[in-house]
């Protein structure tokens, strides 16, 4: 049958199973608006306040299903205040489809009003992108871009389509989506036969996981491997959840804000075997000691990863899923008791701490996984709040901590919540954010309001940029330059004047109330907590150091 391109747009999106779509509207995608209003029915749309509160909510739906996340803008300013949370996606490998449209074809490169060469623009933070001038192509280039987002090491696509394209009309076909694999032509047997010697030589293994093991589904196959091979095993922030966080083995996050047990395990190890994590410099500390008495076991779906930041002895290219199940079948069980009793007793040694006679960051946390059970979705926003979520919140099972690692996107989370919960509907979503994040993106909160989704806003309120603030502290000589926020903003009053319900709370016999209050809401809430100026994440590791470096409160109050 004959259909505009925009209609294309809109039967392609419904060949891929889409159901929600997340963008502003402009004068160069009114045709395809005018199509989401005549589909409402079978595709809903969220109006965000920003478009970057579009990508971020995108990008939430997408980590939280493991579905493609969708989104749209308009041409220009519209297009770029995508690019934010496009690379947010693009550091991370989250599946995110962003379709703009442009100018007409012949008004291209001409400085027409609001024309950007966003294609240019989104380039390098996208896994491709593509600018459709012919609408016979538009769509088998939806349908590439659909594939391409999914495929191996998931990332985001950006299409943009000229408004004329969008009006003008070819014949379209409906077509079943073609079916991903996993990435498997690079496994080769004679590597996955040295990492099963390396492994029985071991006799002190660590397993270290990153996202991958998230973007994989690879949950099972890695808790029988660490069971087979047993090892402990450490994560990364990304990582959270593929191993099961309330586990004996498990020893929290690695590197600059991860525990002594992890860094120093991982420093001891004879063997670490590494799996869809890319040695992030906030993992490694200095790189030239990092686990220097190990050899090492990388896994990973793409092939650039390999022996970039750290040399390994082994390297698995492909689906970290599918090399797992070939590993555990060609693997004899082995006893690592002594070793795992050592790893115990640096966990007994070392524990995870706080002030617990005031109102802190981690005891905020540390409520919410109590009163909850763990089964909540928890995004963040960026710097002290995500490392204490991520730190003080037991994660048992994948796509459950939605936040940015790479890009470290300050406002990311309260868009990413929004979509989570769309996405998950029956999960409890909470966002836990600081005071300096949530005012990046705090107009979201009239979108939460709006469609009347009840997401959990937990404001950490130190009237401060916490993070910064923290470094200005132990390496600035406390010159702290412009990071105090010690104004007027009255965020009880913000949420009010947003629709969204608002509580204060300044000490811990407050706090249960306003998160059963919060719970049993049918709409947003914000809870902003009132913490200390100086709260702190610990343990740290100084910029450069290595990850045996690690320091706590209890060490500076040393001395140390």
């Amino acid at each position: 049958m004959e259909l505009t391109g925009a209609q294309i747009i809109i039967e392609c999106l419904k060949e891929q199973g889409v159901d929600t779509v997340f963008g502003y509207p402009g004068g160069t995608i009114l045709n395809v608006y005018d199509e989401l209003y005549k589909h409402s029915d079978e595709i809903t749309h969220i109006l965000t306040s920003h478009e970057q509160g579009a990508a971020h909510a995108a990008d939430g739906y997408a980590r939280a299903t493991g579905k493609v996340g969708v989104c749209m803008a308009t041409s220009g300013p519209g297009a770029t205040n995508l690019v934010t949370g496009i690379a947010t996606a693009y550091m991370d490998s989250i599946p995110v489809v962003a379709i703009t449209c442009n100018v007409g074809v012949s008004l291209l490169g001409k400085d027409s009003f609001q024309e950007v060469d966003i294609k240019g623009v989104t380039m390098p933070i996208t896994k491709h992108n593509f600018i459709v001038k012919d609408v016979t192509k538009l769509a088998d280039t939806i349908r590439r871009s659909f594939y391409i987002a999914q495929s191996g090491r998931p990332g985001p696509v950006h299409i943009d389509i000229p408004k004329d394209i969008t009006a003008l009309k070819t014949e379209y076909e409906y077509q079943k989506p073609e079916e991903i694999h996993p990435q498997t032509d690079e496994i080769r047997e004679e590597d996955l036969d040295k990492a099963v010697q390396l492994i029985a030589r071991s006799e002190r293994p660590f397993v270290f996981v990153g996202g991958g093991a998230v973007l994989s589904g690879a949950s099972e196959e890695l808790k029988q491997f660490v069971d087979k091979i047993q090892a402990p095993v450490a994560d990364s922030l990304m990582g959270k959840g593929a191993y099961d966080g309330r586990s004996q083995n498990y020893t929290g996050m690695l590197g600059m804000h991860g525990t002594k047990t992890s860094n120093f395990g991982v420093t001891e190890c004879d063997l670490l075997i590494v799996i869809g994590a890319r040695f992030s410099d906030r993992v490694i500390g200095n790189s030239s000691t990092f686990a220097k008495n190990a050899k090492k076991i990388h896994i990973d779906v793409d092939a650039a990863e390999i022996n970039k930041n750290i040399q390994c002895d082994c390297s698995i290219i492909g689906d970290a899923k599918v090399i797992l199940r070939k590993l555990n079948a060609r693997i004899e069980p082995l006893d690592h008791t002594d070793w795992l009793n050592h790893i115990y007793s640096l966990k007994q040694t070392y524990p995870m701490t706080y002030h617990k006679d005031v109102l802190t960051g981690p005891g905020v946390v540390e409520k919410i996984y109590a009163m909850t059970g763990g089964d909540a979705i928890i995004a963040t926003e960026v710097g002290q709040n995500q490392m204490w979520a991520a730190q003080f919140f037991k994660y048992d099972r994948p796509r459950r901590l939605i936040t940015s690692g790479g890009l470290g996107t300050m406002g990311f989370g309260l868009g990413a919540a929004i979509g989570a919960k769309l996405g998950c509907p029956n999960q409890l979503v909470f966002n836990i954010a600081g005071d300096g994040c949530f005012r990046m993106n705090m107009n979201e909160l009239a979108t939460a309001s709006r469609y009347n989704i009840p997401v959990i806003e937990v404001i950490l309120n130190n009237h401060v940029l916490g993070m910064v603030r923290q470094w200005q502290t132990l390496f600035y000589d406390q010159r702290y330059s412009n990071t105090i926020l010690n104004d007027k903003v009255d965020y009880v009053k913000v949420a009010e004047a947003l629709g969204a319900r608002g509580i204060r709370v300044t000490s811990n016999e407050e706090l249960g109330p306003a998160l059963k209050e919060a719970m049993e809401s049918d709409g947003p809430v914000v809870i902003e907590c009132v913490i200390d100026c100086d709260d702190k994440v610990w343990p740290m590791v100084a910029p450069g150091a290595s990850i045996s470096e690690a320091f706590a409160e209890e060490d500076m109050q040393n001395g140390k």
